[in-house]
C-alpha cells in the first residue's frame, strides 16, 4: 500500500470484484454510454468475469481510499493484460507480446478533482514499467483526456467497428462456406 496526497492506494484483490464492477457500471453511466436500467446486468457480468481472470493475473487493479478512512474506497483503476504481435513502432529491445489496456478508471463524484485518478494512474504506470510491458493503451473519456495527456498518453489512429460482427453485406459468411 502506498500513501500520497492524503490518499492510500492498494492492489485490488478478488474480494474487490463486486466493487470494481460497480465502479465500471457507474463510469459508463456517467459517460452516458449505459442506461441506468442496464447497470445491474453489467455489474453482474463484470464481477463474474473478474472472478475468472483476476486469479490468472489477466486483470490487475488498484483502489484508493482517504488516508484517514482506509476502508472507504473512493476510486479505482485497472489494467487488462493482452498479447500482441511485434510492431515496428516498438523499441528494438521491447519484449513484444506484453501490452495492457488501462480501464475502469473511476472516482466517486464527491472525490473528483483532488488528484486521486492521477495517483492511481501513477501506480498503473509504475506497475507497467516494473512488469516489463512494452505498451499501455486506453480509451479516454472527455473528462479523463487532460489527465492522460498530462501523463504522456497520445491520441492514435485506432478505429472501432460499430456494425454487427459477422458477414458483411454482399459477402458469403464463413458458416456458408463450410
Amino acid at each position: 500500500m502506498s500513501a500520497a496526497g492524503g490518499f492510500l492506494v492498494r492492489r485490488a484483490t478478488l474480494d474487490d470484484a463486486d466493487l470494481i464492477a460497480r465502479h465500471r457500471a457507474a463510469m459508463f453511466t456517467d459517460m452516458h454510454l449505459l442506461a441506468a436500467d442496464r447497470a445491474a446486468d453489467l455489474r453482474e457480468k463484470t464481477s463474474r468475469y473478474l472472478r475468472e481472470v483476476m486469479p490468472r493475473g489477466e486483470y490487475v487493479g488498484w483502489l484508493a481510499s482517504p488516508a484517514d478512512a482506509p476502508g472507504s474506497i473512493i476510486a479505482g483503476a485497472g489494467a487488462q493484460l493482452r498479447n500482441t504481435l511485434p510492431h515496428p513502432r516498438e523499441p528494438a529491445d521491447a519484449p513484444h507480446g506484453r501490452q495492457a489496456i488501462v480501464l475502469n478508471v473511476y472516482t466517486e463524484p464527491a472525490w473528483r478533482g483532488r488528484g486521486v485518478a492521477e495517483l492511481l494512474m501513477q501506480a498503473v504506470l509504475q506497475w507497467a514499467g516494473d512488469t516489463g510491458l512494452h505498451a499501455l493503451v486506453l480509451h479516454a473519456s472527455d473528462a479523463g483526456r487532460p489527465l492522460y495527456e498530462k501523463l504522456g498518453f497520445k491520441a492514435t489512429n485506432e478505429m472501432r467497428y460499430t456494425g454487427r460482427l459477422g458477414a458483411l453485406p454482399g459477402t458469403v459468411s464463413t458458416k456458408e462456406q463450410t
